[in-house]
């Protein structure tokens, strides 16, 4: 298996199309944070803060609903068919957002966009790791995460240069008038519809997961899509290796009793918690809560919009980096870099804040942060996700790991603006420099390195008598 040559153009085809559920988790997900001056005040919810809460966190509720619906589905229908109909969520939500003139219908339109983010996080990486070759799979599936921060980054650019200058002077009344507050905000939304119309006409295109289609007793079609990634030879080893992974268990029903399995089990926890702490590790408070961070450091609206915009290219470019070393540092190490670095960053953070440093010092800070979360946790969360699931349940496994993300996702966005008010600043990013360091033990203790393992030799290490 060693000599065998790759097609890697119609590797990065398949990768790139299913990954467009990366970009627009990516975009979905920031574009709000750009519009939230100007909806708030649109729908005059700008003095509520229960009403902004909802607005910012509503998708995180479609998002959860998402993760449950795709391990259901994905097992009975494939990945294809329900990233298809992800494409056509974010589609509708993009459209509704910004056509919407009052509050109730913009949360329902931000409800069916968590819908489409929910099922395109769990499914993008799982297409995107039963394609690729078990060498280079730690980069391609990191692709997703690529995908994820250009939209990202997509969403702070568009907003940026959507909004017309905000003068320092001008007051909310000005602001609601102005084009910004009556107009621009649609127009962050309405730009996600290019993307998704696209991803929704490609994902046509692609074939089902070779993986999926020996579940359900299409060898031959598998042979097919697997000849065409590496030829004739790598398809028949691929197929017999994960029919022997099949073998173990018939493709009847999973229940319950599979996760209670004790060779199933440890491997459920380690991805529960994985997922759970790439929340919880704190970052995309600084995404979802740009205009609290910036401002709580001296920055104004206008400064805040740009910060962001810098923040975004970090994010880019420290996640480059991560597919570069994916495969050659190996994930086990990448993730203990991540966490150890991120709890000593917020503990600096939280001093910067506490000591009321403002300006450059702690925009630095911020961007350190994001740099080593960008180039770790951010994308080896779903490397590894991806990866130590068997066969069988892999489909509602990762559906339970990312039902667990967004969850704590959840209590992430909405317990920030509770911490930061009774811990501060510097008190709520030393909660989080905390999490950091345990994250960083269990990670130490319980996470083995998988690079450069195919997923049925995972599945045998993982599964195997101890």
């Amino acid at each position: 298996m060693g000599n065998t040559k790759f097609n890697f153009k119609y590797l990065l085809f398949l990768a790139l199309v299913s990954a467009m559920g990366g970009f627009l988790f990516g975009y979905d997900w920031v574009v709000i944070g750009g519009a939230k001056p100007f909806y708030e005040l649109f729908f005059d919810i700008a003095s509520e803060p229960t009403l902004q809460g909802w607005a910012m966190s509503s998708a995180l509720i479609g998002c959860i609903l998402g993760a449950v619906i795709s391990g259901i589905v994905a097992d009975k229908l494939g990945r294809k068919l329900p990233l298809i109909f992800s494409a056509a969520l974010f589609t509708i939500s993009a459209f509704g957002t910004g056509y919407v003139d009052s509050f109730t219908p913009f949360i329902m339109y931000r409800l069916i966009g968590g819908l489409g983010i929910g099922m395109a996080s769990t499914l993008s990486p799982m297409y995107i790791a039963e394609i690729a070759p078990a060498k280079y799979r730690g980069q391609f599936v990191a692709i997703n995460q690529l995908t994820l921060v250009i939209g990202i980054l997509a969403a702070q650019v568009a907003n940026f240069f959507i909004a017309e200058a905000i003068p320092d002077s001008s007051t909310p009344e000005m602001i609601l008038g102005s084009w910004n507050g009556q107009t621009g905000w649609r127009w962050m939304f309405w730009a996600e519809l290019i993307p998704a119309i696209l991803f929704f006409i490609l994902m046509f295109i692609v074939p089902k997961s070779p993986r999926f289609l020996v579940k359900i007793n299409e060898a031959e079609t598998a042979k097919n899509v697997l000849a065409k990634i590496g030829g004739n030879a790598y398809a028949e080893e691929e197929v017999k290796g994960i029919k022997l992974t099949l073998q173990e268990s018939t493709t009847a029903k999973i229940n319950f009793s599979d996760f209670k399995n004790p060779k199933i089990k440890p491997i459920l926890i380690i991805g529960i918690v994985l997922a759970i702490f790439q929340q919880w590790c704190g970052i995309n408070i600084i995404f979802n809560y740009a205009e609290e961070i910036f401002t709580a450091a001296g920055y104004s609206v206008g400064d805040m919009l740009f910060n962001i915009v810098i923040t975004g290219s970090v994010n880019l470019v420290f996640t480059l980096i991560a597919m570069r070393t994916v495969d050659s540092w190996g994930r086990r190490k990448l993730m203990l870099l991540g966490s150890i670095g991120l709890g000593v960053v917020y503990l600096i953070l939280g001093g910067a804040y506490y000591f009321q440093f403002t300006g450059w010092p702690v925009l630095l800070l911020v961007i350190t942060a994001i740099a080593i979360y960008a180039m770790s946790l951010a994308p080896i969360t779903w490397v590894v996700l991806s990866e130590i699931f068997p066969n069988k349940i892999r489909g509602v496994a990762m559906s339970i790991a990312t039902f667990s993300l967004w969850i704590a996702s959840f209590v992430l966005t909405f317990t920030f603006p509770i911490l930061n008010d009774a811990l501060g600043a510097s008190g709520t990013f030393w909660v989080y420099s905390a999490i950091c360091i345990a994250g960083f033990l269990f990670i130490r203790s319980k996470l083995p390195e998988t690079k450069g393992k195919s997923l049925e030799e995972i599945e045998m290490e993982f599964t195997k008598d101890k």
